[in-house]
């Protein structure tokens, strides 16, 4: 049944949800994967985990089990070898006993013909290398001295998308000291049980150092690649000395930098627990260690219900500008939501970067000045979408409310954002996220990464370009005089590269988010904010697309599969927030009365639940292919924004 009430609701249960400190944060559910990894580096690195702790820890493992009694890549895919073999070694680290059924059942999974830990993807032998319970002869080598080869190679690792290369940085100066710390006792055991009956593979490992399970394979290593492994195996029998040790304190100096610079956070938990063995690898007390170790912390996640976890990333930004654009898209801001938006606006102001990155030409960084991260800020590692949907989030709040003037952010402060986000365009008119694009396109060819596509270097996303051509929009319009034809250049490119990759059919592949539909709501975002009228022939095929694909009942849905095929596969039930993607971006485009918003409006008024927040039972978001995500607060700002959007447009009489 309708209410008319949902957007009062609706609006109310997305204030409840703000955090003391103004920003609108929710968890971003990936899976056990670093969880894991925090289990073994503590270990190895002598700071055991108390008894309670430990008991949380068991508690998630025990809470996202697939339904044979393993662990996948995300909360929706089937086991992988990678995640459960980690979840095994953790697991009895925390003093889990192996006829415990939630290791015994995932040991018998290991053991089965189709899966073997010896088949874990690469990654995986490298943790299993460095714990101990696999020669070094069997991890596929990534030797340090390609940090030491000439930067105008087209190959060099600085030119890697960001996460690929602080990842590759400490794995290579791991892989370069053949590190290998010590679990104790429960090595020997923890060998016997993974490898079962075959305990002859693991004096072996070099004949599989190639094999990978087909559960956890998406990108094949090329031959270009097996050749590289190839030739850096036989180079690493006999080492340069003198070249490996300047090779190992180049990496080591940048590992310590990034540490630093991101206030031991690093830049993603991932790199951040192989800096921290590469400090202990270098110096078990490395005065850097323990606030490394520390840092980590930033990223865990804990509750009763499903346990202490470690999120890949944390979204402070990403979630507040959205939630703030949600409530500011109605005719009149609710009272009760005032209070909640000066909150959040006094956190965008504080969580901008407003110094620049030290010695960040040493560490291969972009310039920063003006950025806003995904997450607070902590961790200095600023993003152009992130920046954007602060930047338009701020500009509304400065055209909606009337804030003193010594309260808002300054226009300097709102230049160099816009700067920043300048500063991220690349040459075909699309944005990248951290950076613009350094490498050419041919180096996902020797993507060493086997569970993961496109994450060799940055390019250009629909979204991002989405995001960033509105929000210089919005703030061309408010500062008219600004940077003059340079920003009408960088428009009109960014309109241009939405509308070369718009597809024959109408629509946009995601990148970022699932799937087809995610991308289009940001392009019609950005090109609607760029002054494109509706009746623009890329604004009506998209919403054609939209049109067609919308479901019986009046809503959409997409499933995530779609992002592993690059094709739009629907999903079996309607869900809130790809059913808010759509009636925003169709909003844009059709008349407030149009049949197909007017549907999708009462669907998604219908599946409202009684305290003013929606189910979202699917995943929303992904990167680099195969990693879906649960943003558990997309559910309830989108579909506020959608309502709040609609009330707000005038019927036609």
């Amino acid at each position: 049944m309708m209410n008319d009430d949902s957007l009062t609701r609706a609006c109310h249960h997305l204030v409840s949800l703000q955090q003391d400190d103004g920003a609108w944060q929710g968890e971003m559910v990936w899976c056990t994967m670093i969880l894991s990894q925090v289990v073994i580096v503590r270990t190895l690195a002598g700071r055991p985990i108390d008894a309670e702790a430990a008991r949380r820890m068991i508690r998630h493992y025990a809470v996202t089990r697939t339904a044979e009694g393993v662990w996948g890549l995300h909360p929706e895919s089937g086991g992988y070898v990678f995640t459960t073999t980690l979840a095994y070694v953790a697991l009895r680290l925390l003093g889990v006993p192996p006829d415990d059924p939630l290791v015994a059942t995932a040991r018998r999974w290991l053991h089965s013909p189709d899966n073997g830990v010896l088949a874990i993807p690469t990654w995986g032998k490298l943790w299993l290398a460095m714990a101990g319970l696999i020669g070094w002869d069997g991890v596929n080598p990534f030797s340090p001295e390609t940090f030491l080869l000439p930067a105008c190679l087209s190959f060099h690792p600085d030119r890697f998308y960001c996460h690929t290369r602080c990842i590759y940085l400490a794995i290579a100066y791991l892989f370069g000291r053949r590190f290998i710390g010590k679990l104790g006792p429960i090595t020997q055991e923890l060998r016997q049980e993974l490898y079962g009956l075959l305990p002859h593979e693991f004096t072996d490992p070099a004949s599989h150092r190639h094999r990978i399970a087909p559960s956890d394979l998406y990108v094949r290593p090329s031959p270009l690649l097996r050749l590289i492994y190839d030739a850096m195996t036989v180079y690493e029998r006999r080492p340069f000395a003198r070249l490996r040790q300047r090779a190992l304190d180049h990496c080591l100096r940048r590992i310590v930098a990034e540490q630093q610079t991101t206030r031991y956070q690093g830049l993603s938990p991932v790199n951040a627990l192989l800096n921290c063995l590469a400090l202990l690898a270098d110096n078990p007390q490395h005065p850097d260690l323990e606030r490394s170790l520390a840092g980590v912390e930033a990223w865990k996640w804990d509750d009763e219900a499903e346990g202490t976890r470690y999120v890949g990333a944390r979204s402070h930004t990403w979630d507040t500008a959205f939630a703030i654009r949600a409530i500011l898209a109605g005719l009149e801001v609710p009272r009760n939501a005032l209070p909640a938006l000066h909150r959040a606006y006094r956190f965008l102001d504080g969580a901008q970067l407003t110094e620049e990155i030290p010695d960040r030409e040493m560490q291969k960084r972009d310039p920063a000045l003006g950025g806003w991260c995904f997450s607070d800020g902590a961790h200095r590692w600023p993003v152009s979408d992130c920046t954007a949907e602060a930047l338009t989030a701020i500009l509304a709040m400065h055209k909606k409310l009337d804030l003193p003037p010594a309260k808002r952010i300054s226009d300097q402060r709102l230049h160099q954002a816009a700067v920043f986000i300048l500063s991220r365009q690349n040459r075909d008119g699309g944005f990248g996220t951290y950076e613009r694009r350094r490498g050419p396109a041919w180096l996902d060819g020797i993507n060493p990464s086997e569970m993961y596509g496109a994450c060799m270097t940055e390019r250009s996303y629909l979204e991002c370009t989405g995001s960033c051509l509105a929000a210089l929009a919005h703030y061309r319009t408010a500062y008219p005089y600004e940077f003059g034809a340079r920003l009408d250049r960088a428009i009109s490119s960014a309109v241009g590269f939405l509308r070369r990759n718009q597809r024959p059919d109408g629509s946009w592949p995601g990148f970022w988010g699932v799937n087809f539909t995610y991308a289009i709501f940001h392009a019609v975002k950005g090109m609607c904010a760029a002054a494109i009228p509706p009746s623009d022939t890329a604004l009506q095929r998209a919403a054609d697309w939209l049109i067609r694909h919308q479901r019986p009942d009046g809503g959409w849905g997409e499933h995530y599969t779609g992002c592993l095929r690059d094709s739009y596969v629907e999903h079996a039930q309607s869900l809130p927030v790809q059913t808010s993607w759509a009636l925003l971006a169709l909003q844009e485009v059709l008349d407030r009365d149009a049949d197909a918003i007017a549907r999708g409006i009462a669907w998604l008024k219908s599946v409202q639940q009684p305290d003013g927040g929606w189910a979202q039972p699917a995943v929303t978001g992904v990167f680099f292919g195969t990693a879906m995500l649960d943003y558990r607060l997309y559910k309830a700002y989108f579909p506020a924004w959608a309502l709040a959007r609609h009330a707000a447009t005038p019927a036609i009489v």
